[in-house]
């Protein structure tokens, strides 16, 4: 379960991130950056 998390937020965040180049709908912000954040936590946490 905490696997399919963490490959859900990060295809948030490579959405978010790379989104912004094809598509101009898809707003680039900061949050994109918490997702990556939220996602190395998790990897730790799940590593631990």
């Amino acid at each position: 379960m905490l696997e399919l998390l963490i490959v859900l937020l990060l295809l948030l965040w490579l959405l978010g991130f790379f989104g912004s180049r094809y598509s101009p709908r898809i707003p680039r912000n900061d949050l994109v950056h918490l997702l990556l954040i939220i996602v190395l936590v998790l990897l730790i946490i799940r590593l631990i």
